[in-house]
Parts: C-alpha cells; structure tokens; sequence
C-alpha cells in the first residue's frame, strides 16, 4: 500500500481554511449547517444538525440519501484543502456511496474525510458517516476521486477574497 503524500498543515492553515469555509460558505453548504469540528492533516470531521426538511417521511427522521451524497462531498473538498499543496482548482470526477443501514435518527450527523492519497493531478478520498447516538453502527461510506490543478495562487485565496463560485 503506497504511503500518504500529505503536506504539514500547520494550526495557522487550518483556522484559515475554517475562517473561509465558516465566513464564505453559500448555497448547499450553508443550508447544510455544516460545523467543522476537527480540521487536521490526517482528515476532517463535520457535524450537520438534524433538520428535519431534509428528512422523506412525515416524522422528519429519515434522511434523503441526496443529503449524505452532498455532505460527504462536501467534506472530501475540505479535506483537500488540508492536503493539496498549492491547490488552485478541484472537481470532482467520481463520487460513491455505500448506503450501509437506515439514516434513521433525530441526532446530528458526523462525517470524517480523508485524502489517502495523491498524485500530480488526482486525489483520492475515503470517509465514513454516523449520528452522533452511541453504539449505532455506520450509516455511509464513500470514496471520491478529484482532478486537481495546482498553482500559484490557492483556491483557498481566491475563496478568501472573491468568495465561492467568482
């Protein structure tokens, strides 16, 4: 198994990714009410609020799968963030999903995300999903595959100062 290429994300890089994601995020993001709870070199962990609009039946405890999609990829591009070196742009090119029990709760739901690996212009990530109840197993696993352009000036400048999408 090859060895993790990631860069050294100091405390400094990670307040400066949260700043952006808490301060800039809009759209699905901000209608996710996504809370980064643990941002370090080795993955990411988020916390989404139980909203009960999210949820396909009439007691608001069932969770569309839609909304697992978009929180793990969601957190995959954050955990890029932590890892790309010089990351200018990412897309995402593959995205699965393994729906592995009911998303069936009145708790948050907690995701963490890695990215395991990384070439000259893909990366790879794995994560996982769960509410935040204790003893219930996994909900979801996924894996993701970026395209990545490096350069000059980060993604992470240009959503610093532009915001996301300019």
């Amino acid at each position: 198994m090859a060895a993790k290429n990631q860069k050294t994300s100091s405390p400094e890089l990670m307040a400066r990714i949260a700043e952006v994601w808490n301060e800039r995020a809009q759209g699905l993001i901000t209608e996710l009410n996504l809370q980064i709870e643990r941002s370090e070199p080795d993955g990411v962990q988020l916390r989404m609020p139980h909203n009960p609009e999210f949820c396909v039946d009439e007691d608001g405890t069932l969770l569309h799968g839609g909304i697992l999609t978009a929180l793990l990829d969601s957190a995959f591009g954050l955990a890029n963030f932590l890892a790309v070196e010089n990351l200018d742009t990412m897309a995402t090119l593959d995205l699965r999903i393994e729906y592995l029990s009911p998303a069936q709760s009145r708790a948050d739901v907690i995701v963490f995300a890695e990215c395991y690996r990384q070439t000259r212009h893909v990366v790879f990530n794995s994560g996982r999903v769960w509410f935040d109840t204790p003893g219930q197993p996994e909900i979801a696993r996924g894996s993701a595959t970026f395209s990545i352009m490096r350069g000059a000036n980060s993604l992470l400048d240009k959503l610093n100062t532009k915001g996301p999408g300019q």
